[in-house]
């Protein structure tokens, strides 16, 4: 199955060097744009290779993968998950974790969209079970608000979620990126989360992504806070890219 995975990965990343869909990396972050992919544009966000440690436990992360299609004007489809590989000597397990299946679209178009003043977008859909690990079915709705200027562009994301334990659970987030233009730019992010049955997290992240063309964008990003007073340290790595061509409505 990992095998048939990577492949396919794999077509698709060499597909997307000859497409000519735009791709807009929100990768390394928690929190995402006040955009979607134009209609019958599949974008993959693609983290081959990622490390987090949390405390004393250290977990290898290959692949992180979020596919974005967009099924019509304004709006698109987002499936995510990660394959997370725990290094611990003693508990040599793999789950597939953080699996979404939601609904993303563009309520109020603006500077994204290179129309005045802010953009608006909503993001909601299923938390669905893990595999080997977080049970369960929850549900997650958020609010984006994005602004760019000529010297910066600033995402802020507020999400309300019902936790696959059926816990109420509130996060917060803000991106803060250099001059769009640039053809590597840096970016950083603070965030926060709080889960009301009994888990509180918060970090801060700084990377930058090489807009490498216009279909592809590299990114890296490195994080650093806190899980319930215990230190949480993580490198993200990844690619973003863009096909096009597919049928919609």
């Amino acid at each position: 199955m990992r095998a048939t995975f990577a492949r396919l990965v794999l077509l698709a990343a060499l597909l997307a060097l000859a497409s000519y869909a735009d791709a807009l990396a929100y990768r390394p972050f928690d929190g995402t744009d006040a955009a979607v992919a134009e209609p019958g544009v599949l974008e993959v966000e693609l983290g081959p290779s990622q490390y987090l440690e949390q405390s004393d436990r250290h977990f290898f992360v290959a692949p992180a993968v979020v596919l974005n299609y967009g099924f019509t004007d304004r709006w698109e489809l987002v499936l995510q998950g990660n394959f997370s590989h725990s290094l611990a000597p003693d508990l040599a397990t793999s789950s597939l974790l953080g699996n979404a299946l939601l609904l993303k679209g563009v309520l109020r178009e603006g500077s994204l969209q290179d129309q005045p003043g802010p953009s608006i977008a909503t993001e909601f859909g299923f938390l669905l079970p893990g595999i080997g690990d977080e049970p369960g079915t929850g549900f997650s709705a958020a609010a984006i608000v994005s602004q760019r200027w000529q010297a910066l562009t600033v995402h802020f994301n507020a999400q309300a979620a019902l936790t696959r334990e059926q816990h109420a659970d509130l996060a917060f987030s803000t991106i803060i990126e250099g001059p769009h233009d640039w053809k590597i730019r840096p970016v950083a992010e603070l965030f926060y989360e709080r889960d009301f049955g009994g888990s509180e997290t918060g970090s801060a992240l700084v990377g930058a992504i090489w807009q490498v063309r216009d279909n592809v964008a590299l990114d890296l990003g490195l994080r650093a806070g806190w899980i319930d007073d215990q230190p949480l340290r993580e490198v993200r790595a990844g690619v973003t890219f863009g096909l096009g061509g597919f049928p919609h409505r």
